[in-house]
């Protein structure tokens, strides 16, 4: 297959699309600017930065942009030079959904456009296990052509674990949180010390991410170690207080206890953020309660927040330095 770049000759650009329930649009923006500085009130965002879509629990797909043009016409004139060789490829139409001011298309058209742009690449279609997948899409008035990925929600098969409980995070939010806390795990160490029963962990590990695991109660650390090992994950679980915590990391996930539901104090919460203070160069917290004055006084600042609702329950992300 001929090597496929961007025309411009600078980095690809990547166009990524988005769906959200509306209680969950401060979270997917909290996730957009931890992975791209910048965030969206659209379901689309365009970036020079490669993600992987499964990663987010938000992402619909990522189109990695090869060519561009003002209309269909101008695109075929280009993917004319791609040659497969011996290899496969499928053609997508993406806009099967709204995307910012662009209508979707009807099936009937999206299958016409996918026809079109396959009869004019040399090569062999595979509609079932293609060894290439590539992506057509018009928005906002241009037409975009490139690599296409889908979307695994990997996060929705981790609902099924065996081990959970009622006020644990939600597989969505826990992996939007993971994914807030270590936007780029490469040489990340991370920490989860009041990880419960591993909801956090599971969807970090599921994504590579570098982190162990800690709490104080011995029924969810075990809890915890039985859901990462069910989705034949590997992560180290330990039993013991965060003050026993002697190694550093560059980033901290904490849970708070919530006083609601357990008899965990505000100076208890004040010492275990204190403690992460002492070991994590970053912290995200979540908590059902304000407790910025509580942050502050433990040296943290606070750089980024946002609320995840889920009907009239809410918890607080917030992303400390």
């Amino acid at each position: 297959m001929n090597k496929l770049e961007n025309q411009s000759g600078i980095a690809p650009s990547f166009i990524y699309t988005y769906a959200w329930h509306e209680d969950e649009q401060l979270l997917c923006q909290l996730e957009m600017r931890s992975f791209f500085g910048v965030d969206t009130h659209t379901n689309v965002l365009e970036s020079s930065i490669a993600i992987d879509p499964s990663r987010s629990p938000f992402m619909k797909e990522r189109l990695e942009v090869i060519f561009s043009g003002e209309s269909l016409q101008e695109i075929l004139k280009q993917v004319e030079n791609i040659n497969m060789n011996d290899s496969t490829f499928k053609v997508t139409c993406i806009n099967d959904n709204d995307l910012e001011t662009t209508k979707k298309l009807r099936l009937t058209d999206r299958r016409r456009i996918e026809r079109e742009i396959g009869m004019v690449i040399e090569g062999e279609p595979d509609f079932e296990q293609p060894d290439h997948d590539f992506g057509i899409l018009t928005l906002n008035g241009h037409w975009y052509f490139g690599k296409y990925r889908k979307s695994d929600a990997v996060w929705y098969r981790h609902i099924k674990k065996p081990r959970s409980y009622s006020i644990a995070l939600s597989t969505r939010v826990a992996r939007a949180v993971a994914n807030i806390a270590v936007p780029n795990p490469h040489g990340v160490k991370a920490i989860d010390p009041c990880c419960g029963i591993g909801t956090v962990l599971v969807e970090a590990l599921s994504m590579g991410i570098d982190i162990v695991g800690r709490d104080i109660n011995p029924l969810v650390t075990t809890g915890s170690r039985e859901n990462i090992a069910h989705f034949g994950l590997v992560g180290e679980v330990t039993l013991g207080p965060i003050s026993d915590v002697s190694t550093n990391y560059d980033v901290a996930i904490i849970d708070l206890p919530y006083n609601i539901y357990s008899h965990t104090t505000s100076d208890q919460q004040l010492s275990i953020l204190k403690h992460a203070r002492r070991f994590a160069k970053k912290v995200v917290i979540i908590t059902i309660e304000t407790i910025d004055d509580m942050i502050n006084e433990a040296g943290f600042e606070i750089v980024d927040r946002c609320v995840a609702k889920k009907g009239s329950f809410s918890r607080q992300i917030i992303v400390c330095d």
